[in-house]
């Protein structure tokens, strides 16, 4: 059986050759199965494209992906995706933090559950900052609002999927794709397996507060219209609420003509509903912009260069 790993590759000049290694030797002593490993150098400005070529050159069961401007680690994984022949498809980091040695745990647990993927379930992530902790908590929660993931289940981008599910996986052409939204999409039969996330050995994330930012727009509005729903929401309890506040004001006129009506109250009402108005707008904005870059085909990823020595791509 051909296990497919698609590795997205940003700034590991130092670290894709071990990972590469513990691949090949974990599919090694697993009898009955092979791999290929498909590297997605997302534009990185260091040399993680020249160890990726002498990769290909040393392993004739890895492809190399060069892209021509940075698109981020969900159109990365996209186009190794696209790229993958195996029966299996397995999504992991290019910096060793992930034990990609346990792929075949995975596998097993699909095996046992009869699952269509099986995702990580992160019981230790090891020294990590506020904000990124915090970070994750957030998308956590918004892909369990939005995306409607059942709580029996965590998703994650180290997971094992079958050919099925890669195959609807990418269908999806529209900008800003979402790796979680793709598998919700396409199955809720998701199993998980418990790790403990290793130490960065080499570099830091990629990850800073505007990609962890469009990483949460993404997971709000890709395939969810709630964000809409809550602004209606919103939009009609503080209509509501200033109903309210009028008919308290005139029945407090009405019975004690000796009120002066202040300015305070008139400037905050006016503030709260104005900046209401702008959020709202925004919604409906950032909806119709992703709408107007899907009608002009906006691209996931431009690919410059492919290195494979086997027969090309499966789709």
């Amino acid at each position: 059986m051909l296990i497919s790993f698609v590795i997205p590759c940003y700034r590991s000049e130092k670290s894709l050759p071990k990972v590469v290694e513990t691949i090949e030797n974990t599919v090694k002593n697993r009898p009955g199965f092979s791999s290929e490993i498909i590297l997605v150098n997302d534009c990185s400005p260091d040399d993680t494209w020249g160890t990726i070529r002498a990769l290909t050159e040393k392993y004739d069961n890895v492809v190399g992906i060069d892209l021509a401007k940075n698109s981020g680690q969900q159109c990365a994984i996209l186009a190794g995706l696209r790229y993958s022949r195996g029966e299996l498809v397995a999504v992991s980091d290019d910096d060793g933090q992930t034990p990609i040695e346990t792929v075949f745990e995975f596998y097993d647990k699909m095996q046992e559950g009869n699952y269509d993927v099986v995702c990580a379930r992160y019981v230790s992530r090891g020294k990590r900052s506020l904000f990124r902790r915090l970070g994750s908590k957030a998308n956590d929660t918004l892909v369990k609002i939005c995306l409607e993931k059942p709580d029996n289940i965590n998703t994650s981008v180290y997971f094992l999927a079958k050919r099925f599910v890669v195959d609807e996986m990418i269908r999806y052409n529209n900008a800003y794709p979402h790796m979680e939204g793709l598998l919700l999409r396409s199955t809720h039969n998701i199993g998980n397996v418990d790790l403990v996330q290793r130490e960065r050995e080499e570099g830091s994330s990629g990850y800073n507060f505007k990609k962890l930012f469009g990483l949460w727009v993404d997971g709000m509005t890709t395939f969810s219209i709630k964000p809409l729903r809550l602004a209606t929401l919103l939009g009609s309890l503080l209509a509501l609420l200033g109903f309210v506040i009028v008919i308290v004001l005139i029945i407090e006129k009405i019975v004690r003509n000796d009120i002066a009506l202040g300015w305070t109250s008139l400037i905050a009402t006016n503030i709260l509903i104005g900046g209401l108005i702008l959020l709202v707008l925004g919604m409906i904005g950032e909806y119709i912009g992703r709408i107007y870059l899907s009608l002009n085909q906006e691209p996931q990823y431009i690919i410059r260069t492919v290195i494979d020595k086997t027969e090309g791509p499966a789709k």
